[in-house]
């Protein structure tokens, strides 16, 4: 069994107090840091209205029109659809529903209900970052596992199609936002793993997949055919204990799609669960699925011990 190297009973899988904390508090950081555009548009929007005299003047400032349409609540996707005309008409009325009302504070009543919009653009994001930020990390134990190990891999950036060595990147940051990553066993057998990749043969995307295949192989080509994959994995980032159980039943109803859909394929792909937030009643369930040989790994992403095991275990496959 591959994970008793680094769980030996459920608690082991527990994320501590110390752990969710430290979560929560890297989350709040990198919301900030990506808040700081929005906060810095704020800005300019309102020195661009600081010697307006009327709420009214606001539409002769074509200036601005973007952080009118936002401070009226309407996102980019709706935007679109309203088009230019729409996104007055929203506009006079939020003017004259909202602003003229504020009397001489219409200014601020402007800048504040535009950073609202913004605010819950940025919550829609971070809904996404989380996972990106679990990836990222998983990543970057894969690479240092196969740079100790020393052996020769290649990455997909995220924004690239083309494979290249990371020797290649000038910003080493770069590789934690791989796409895919591809090396050589020991035995000279080819490996890739991707990440975020819809298996047809599940009919969903799959947070981590392993192939036995070179990456020069077309993707479709190779996701294509059941037999080139050697493991498939799911990857729960969120750190709020409150959700864990929730992130838990989604994970296990995607590796029980895997494990009807590989059914009949000898031996089939190992299967594995990564997840940030693990509760003492998830543990046990994993454990035991664990022991049951169901799945065949799993790890806490917040233990550095976990992820270390864990990548040593893929690349090794």
């Amino acid at each position: 069994m591959k994970h008793t190297e680094h769980i030996a009973k459920p608690k082991d899988l527990v994320t501590s107090v110390d752990e969710i904390k430290a979560g929560f508090i890297a989350i709040a950081l990198e919301k900030n840091r990506r808040a700081s555009p929005y906060v810095d548009e704020a800005r300019a929007l309102q020195h661009k209205i600081d010697k307006i005299s009327s709420a009214h003047m606001l539409l002769e400032l074509p200036a601005i029109r973007k952080g009118l349409i936002a401070a009226a609540g309407i996102s980019d996707k709706a935007a679109i659809h309203l088009g230019e005309e729409g996104c007055l008409d929203a506009i006079k009325e939020f003017i004259d529903k909202f602003l003229l009302p504020s009397g001489a504070k219409f200014k601020d009543e402007l800048i504040f209900r535009f950073l609202l919009t913004k605010g819950d653009a940025l919550g829609g994001k971070m809904r996404n970052i989380v996972g990106a930020l679990a990836q990222r990390k998983l990543c970057r134990a894969i690479v240092s596992s196969l740079r100790l190990a020393d052996m020769d891999f290649v990455i997909r950036l995220d924004t690239d199609k083309n494979w290249i060595a990371p020797a290649a990147i000038q910003d080493e940051t770069e590789t934690d936002k791989a796409k895919g990553i591809s090396w050589k066993t020991p035995g000279n057998d080819p490996r890739t793993l991707y990440f975020n990749m819809i298996v047809p043969a599940v009919g969903n995307n799959i947070d981590i997949i392993l192939l036995r295949t070179p990456h020069a192989t077309d993707i479709k080509q190779a996701v294509g055919q059941s037999g080139n994959y050697l493991a498939l994995g799911e990857l729960k980032g969120g750190i709020d204990p409150a959700g864990a159980d929730e992130h838990w039943k989604t994970a296990k109803t995607a590796l029980d799609r895997i494990k009807t859909a590989f059914k009949r394929k000898k031996p089939a792909p190992q299967l594995f669960f990564v997840g940030a937030a693990i509760e003492s009643k998830m543990a046990v369930e994993i454990f035991d699925n664990l022991q049951s040989g169901y799945i065949n790994n799993a790890a806490n992403l917040t233990n550095p011990r976990h992820i270390t095991a864990l990548a040593d275990w893929l690349i090794n496959i």
